[in-house]
């Protein structure tokens, strides 16, 4: 069942998800080589408790963290470690925070120190993507539209797109109808209606599109243990324009004020 929000519940998902990306600002802050997936997680924790919210995916069916630190071939899902980040990893940053009832959800794949050209070219194209499924998100369009979106234009830059892992609709609840593949055929599905709140997340991966669940239960990976990026905005459908309700404002922010240091 889709549960339609009303304006004033739009405006409250809004506040939650401008927590997740202030949140995802202060990762960004901290993230080098040399610093660990669990140090981040504590310092989203703090900072979302700080601001009033509640950690989202803490305990969201046994997951042990704030924050899902997805690691290089890790596609989704990362439990935070003490392992060291290394110049030239990228770590999917997949952050969900509780505030006022409802959720926020948001991800933003990083770059470690230097990163090859064709990694930044794998996240810039994720990147992309998503934008693209945006704007194919409003009022009268099918679901299909979205999927369609993000994967034609990865496809013809020969990515491939992860089919097992989606996104999904968002509100009190952290998982809602419907979910929100990143493929699809144009003009499929169900029909975008106003008032819809949802996650559009595009994973993709650099070899092939098949993942495997590691032995923690939680963490997924590429089968060919090929790069995978992922980012994720929370929408709401509107007429004419999709109404983006996260930000990567504040991460870009920083990582615009450290490339200029």
């Amino acid at each position: 069942m889709i549960f339609f929000k009303t304006d004033e519940e739009i405006e409250l998902m809004r506040a939650s998800n401008l927590l997740v990306a202030r949140t995802l600002g202060e990762v960004a802050k901290a993230i080098k080589p040399g610093v660990s997936t669990l140090e981040l997680d504590k310092i989203a924790e703090t900072f979302i408790r700080d601001n009033g919210g509640v950690p989202g995916f803490l305990n969201y069916h046994g997951f042990p963290n704030t924050l899902c630190t997805s690691v290089n071939q890790h596609v989704v899902h990362g439990i935070p470690n003490k392992t060291p980040l290394k110049n030239g990893d990228i770590v999917s940053v997949d952050c969900g925070a509780l505030l006022n009832g409802f959720f926020g959800d948001s991800a933003y794949t990083f770059e470690i120190g230097e990163v090859k050209p064709e990694i930044k070219k794998l996240l810039a194209a994720t990147k992309q993507s998503l934008l693209l499924g945006i704007e194919q998100a409003i009022d009268g369009n099918r679901l299909g539209d979205i999927g369609f979106a993000v994967q034609e234009y990865t496809e013809k830059l020969g990515y491939s797109v992860v089919r097992e892992m989606v996104g999904h609709g968002i509100g009190k609840n952290l998982h809602e109808a419907p979910e929100v593949p990143n493929y699809g055929k144009r003009g499929n599905g169900i029909k975008l209606q106003s008032g819809m709140v949802i996650a559009i997340e595009p994973m993709i991966n650099m070899g092939k599109r098949q993942i495997v669940q590691e032995k923690d239960g939680w963490t997924i990976r590429t089968v060919d243990n090929q790069m995978s990026a992922h980012f994720e905005h929370t929408v709401a459908i509107r007429k004419g324009k999709a109404d983006v309700l996260s930000s990567f404002e504040f991460v870009e922010e920083v990582l615009h004020l450290q490339s200029e240091k």
